[in-house]
């Protein structure tokens, strides 16, 4: 039963959104689209390009400001203003993209601890929290170089520790995996997945790759800026021993 607009969402859903509606030059990219989404649920969207999923992704994490509601953990992100929505996503939220975006002047822990870094963290425990991801990751040794020494995959792994590394509640993923290799790409979402698993934090996967998809617990297929359907992955793995390995967010 949908809630009624001025109410707030259910209470297992930490994400929730109802009749988003959002244009790029007139030209509609969603069409009243509804989800929600429970805690430490990886939820995948697929489709086309130009499907909508990077602009659901961006409406969703507040960096866009759609018509209709999007909620998170009850409190209506729709409503707030634009420095509100900037320290939530900041905050509460992750996001990796296709490209890793890394700013090329700092360090490789400086990247990774950025989010903590803006937020006024001490600069010791904020390095010590993005080294400990960047191990994680297999790429610890490279924590004092700059970007421009690493490989696209690793520099990629970089993207995905500076996601963790504020202990999100959500991390938007979109089309992580997409410029990456086979193997790469299967390391890349071990990790997500893991932290996920291991920390009950709400992953939303944007992806037309299949094997990525296998990963998700719920796929959400959009077409033309609508939903088109939903239906269970083929496999979620909260029960693996993947899903089970030691994985923390404590910094």
């Amino acid at each position: 039963m949908v809630a009624p607009p001025d109410n707030a969402p259910p209470d297992n859903d930490v994400l929730w959104a109802r009749s988003l509606q959002y244009s790029h030059d007139r030209s509609p990219a969603l069409v009243g689209v509804s989800v929600g989404v429970r805690q430490g649920e990886i939820l995948a969207l697929t489709g086309p390009r130009g499907s909508g999923k990077t602009t659901l992704l961006r409406c969703l994490s507040g960096q866009l400001r759609p018509e209709g509601e999007v909620w998170f953990n009850s409190v209506p992100v729709h409503t707030m203003g634009a420095t509100a929505r900037e320290r939530l996503r900041r905050d509460r939220f992750g996001w990796i993209g296709p490209e890793p975006q890394l700013l090329p002047e700092l360090k490789v822990w400086e990247n990774a601890a950025l989010p903590l870094l803006l937020a006024g963290a001490p600069h010791r425990a904020a390095r010590n929290a993005a080294c400990e991801w960047l191990d994680r990751l297999d790429i610890g040794g490279f924590a004092r170089k700059r970007p421009a020494s690493l490989t696209r995959a690793e520099c990629q792994r970089v993207a995905l520790a500076r996601a963790l590394v504020n202990e999100p509640a959500v991390i938007f993923a979109d089309e992580p995996t997409a410029p990456l290799h086979r193997a790469e790409r299967a390391l890349l979402l071990r990790a997500l997945t893991t932290a996920a698993r291991s920390h009950e934090v709400t992953v939303l996967l944007a992806t037309d790759d299949e094997a990525t998809v296998a990963v998700a617990d719920r796929r959400l297929a959009l077409l033309d800026g609508r939903l088109a359907g939903a239906a269970a992955a083929s496999s979620p793995a909260h029960d693996t021993p993947e899903g089970q390995a030691a994985c923390s967010l404590s910094a």
